[in-house]
């Protein structure tokens, strides 16, 4: 594998690379769905793109995005009526920076599971689950049939399956990318994001996707708060792959300071799921009978009868909670550090409910760590660090302060680059055998 001198990303490619590197994509996909499934829908061919910021680079786009003329599937067995007409603003400003879309990828059931079980297969191992809700972009870009891929993050989506899938990803701050013709599950909490394998990648997709809002990073990070009770919980393969990467800050010249949440992301974990259900239960309750699944229907349904006033609650105090977390969980750093999940990727037997081995415990601890963010409006990203006792990848997540998503992505960028395990990057010379 190159160093981390010999790394290669989408802004240092010759014309004839990106050329390149789109038809290997191209080609690449047709056997990516074949063995991983990671498709709902492939795009046929078009021009490789002479202009723009990112021409020729190709993505893909989780299955809930609106392209003029379709409508998204979102999972469902037949799509929602979502109004088809235009464009999703994303959309537009890939086409106009010259991106190329391979194709759209496939998703749990209106983006509300987050194992990913029933949907794309895991391109490291399939017996392992490929993450949720954004499976099919995490396994288009981890099998290499797409540079970057959008999905959404209401709850943990793009960061849960980036561990899964050995990949990095952005959640992006609240309001910071249009959310307009994409699927809402809780418009309070939704966010569409990115997966990539490198985070220069994920950072100039994500100034086209932000425009003129990404706000230029003006500062360096100088002190991370390490949420050390969350790492000491953790499953010991995870907090130790974590740990092996937090090691790499002084040589980064950057200071940790520990700090224990782990109660504090509790609480605002069950806030963003009060949010998430009632929400939920708003825009999907009158809409049931279209779903196709009886235990996605009820889990909606349930959202119904924790009632409005108690939604209201937990909005009015988000604010709140907000300055009070900035205060005391941040405590003067830059940003926060914690694993995305506090467990190993599971096996599917352990995350299907059809299945003997189903633990709904282990289920609901994939989002444990991610939820507040989200809850928040906080910025985050996951890095892969790393792979547990079973071969399989894990991830570091890093949250900044609202707003700063620059300061974010940058750093990321440079904590990515001193890590010494890396997924493939572009330019590898193992690239040319990589899955598939």
């Amino acid at each position: 594998m190159a160093g981390a001198d010999d790394r290669r990303d989408w802004g240092t490619l010759t014309a004839g690379e990106r050329a390149a590197a789109l038809d290997l994509c191209r080609r690449r996909a047709g056997a990516v769905q074949d063995r991983f499934a990671a498709f709902a829908a492939l795009e046929a061919d078009r021009p490789m793109p002479s202009a723009g910021r990112l021409a020729g680079l190709p993505y893909a786009c989780k299955d809930m995005v609106v392209a003029a003329g379709r409508r998204p599937g979102c999972g469902l067995p037949t799509p929602p009526d979502i109004d088809a007409g235009a464009d999703a603003t994303v959309l537009g400003r890939l086409a106009a920076a010259g991106a190329v879309r391979i194709g759209f990828t496939r998703m749990t059931a209106l983006a509300y599971e987050p194992s990913g079980v029933g949907t794309a297969r895991n391109p490291w191992n399939p017996a392992f689950v490929p993450g949720g809700s954004s499976s099919g972009s995490a396994v288009a870009v981890a099998a290499g049939a797409a540079l970057v891929a959008l999905g959404s993050d209401t709850g943990g989506s793009v960061r849960i399956p980036a561990q899964c899938c050995g990949v990095a990803a952005w959640k992006p701050s609240a309001g910071l990318v249009p959310g307009d013709g994409t699927m809402p599950l809780s418009p309070s909490l939704d966010t569409i994001g990115l997966l990539g394998r490198d985070m220069r990648d994920i950072a100039a997709v994500a100034a086209v996707l932000a425009g003129d809002a990404l706000v230029p990073d003006a500062g360096a990070v100088r002190t991370v708060a390490v949420v050390e009770d969350a790492l000491s919980r953790a499953e010991a393969p995870v907090g130790r792959a974590c740990r092996d990467a937090l090691d790499r800050l002084p040589g980064l010249g950057v200071a940790t300071v520990p700090v224990d949440a782990l109660e504090c992301l509790r609480e605002l974990g069950e806030e963003a799921l009060v949010v998430m259900q009632v929400e939920a239960w708003q825009v999907w309750g009158a809409k049931l009978d279209r779903v196709g699944d009886p235990v996605l229907a009820k889990r909606i349904a349930k959202g119904g009868s924790i009632g409005a006033d108690r939604l209201a609650r937990s909005l009015h105090a988000r604010d709140r909670h907000r300055l009070d977390f900035e205060d005391r969980v941040f405590a003067g750093a830059d940003l926060l550090a914690l694993p995305v999940m506090p467990v190993r990727t599971p096996l599917v037997a352990e995350a299907d409910p059809d299945s003997p081995g189903f633990s709904p415990r282990l289920l609901y601890a994939l989002s444990a760590y991610t939820r507040f963010a989200n809850y928040l409006g906080l910025p985050a990203v996951a890095l892969p660090v790393g792979l547990d006792d079973r071969g399989m990848p894990v991830a570091l997540q890093l949250v900044g302060r609202p707003g700063g998503d620059a300061v974010l992505l940058s750093f990321a960028a440079r904590l990515q680059a001193a890590i010494p395990w890396q997924p493939l990057r572009w330019g590898d010379p193992a690239e040319a055998t990589a899955l598939p």
